[in-house]
């Protein structure tokens, strides 16, 4: 032990404080020291084994995924609706009112942080209202991602070609028929892998649900670590379980993504 502080000096003096972190680990680990080993046991123990506390976890992460794909879809219908409104050309009184609506909501959502959405939509819209947590997080959570959905969709739709439209119509399907038996099936394949990033990025975003009490992932370890004491080994085992979700989720996009650029190419 007074070697391993000896080289924590001599290499913090050195101003490479990291370097003797680690020698110092590394002299402990070698040398047999079993308090070490110990010390990680106990705190894998206490937080992740005694009383069945990875349950505590496991519960977490399935609100955490229940919330992120059902406010998801909600994100996805609300959305395209909006990129739909922000596109037409629809007046009334000579002003583009569908257009207006749609981009003063995208506006305020993508102007204002979530958090304070979350507790508007918490404390003062249902505060006075027994609904479940959960619903409430898929209603903030999904009115949030329809803001950033509606846009990606809207620049699908403006990536599809023009003569797409034009044959539709010549075809002599309506514009709403063009829209959608044309148009939009092709601006939703484009815009299928951005959607999917917006997923993951959702998924991470429902950590901020911990601030009405609905027990997800974070939470879920909030409460381990109240019982614990221990305030680095519960966020620790929760962002593993993170990176584990996020990461099979980005290798399911890889796949999906090369799947469409090889129908592309036939």
């Amino acid at each position: 032990m007074t070697g391993s502080l000896v080289m924590l000096a001599q290499a913090a003096s050195a101003g490479n404080v990291f370097d003797g972190w680690w020698l110092a680990i590394q002299e402990r680990a070698f040398a047999g020291d079993l308090s070490f080993w110990e010390n990680i046991y106990k705190e894998i123990y206490q937080n992740f084994l005694q009383n069945d506390r990875w349950l505590n976890y496991l519960r977490g992460l399935g609100i955490t995924l229940e919330v992120s794909f059902f406010a998801a879809l909600l994100g996805v219908v609300l959305g395209t609706v909006l990129a739909l409104m922000r596109l037409s050309n629809v007046k009334i009184f000579g002003v583009n009112l569908f257009s207006k609506l749609a981009g003063l909501y995208i506006g305020v959502i993508r102007g204002t942080p979530m958090l304070l959405q979350v507790l508007i939509i918490n404390f003062g819209i249902f505060g006075n209202i027994n609904l479940d947590k959960v619903i409430i997080g898929v209603i903030a959570c999904g009115l949030n991602s329809a803001a950033y959905v509606a846009e990606i969709i809207r620049g699908g739709i403006l990536s599809v070609d023009k003569g797409q439209t034009e044959a539709g119509r010549s075809l002599g399907l309506s514009q709403s028929k063009t829209m959608r038996l044309i148009v939009l099936p092709q601006a939703l394949k484009t815009s299928l892998p951005p959607l999917c990033n917006e997923f993951i990025a959702l998924i991470k975003e429902t950590s901020i649900l911990a601030y009405i009490a609905l027990t997800e992932l974070t939470k879920a370890g909030d409460l381990i670590r109240s019982r614990t004491y221990s305030a680095f080994t519960p966020y620790i085992i929760s962002g593993l379980l993170y990176l584990i979700v996020v990461s099979i989720l980005t290798k399911l996009l890889g796949i999906l993504e090369r799947r469409l650029r090889q129908g592309d190419n036939r």
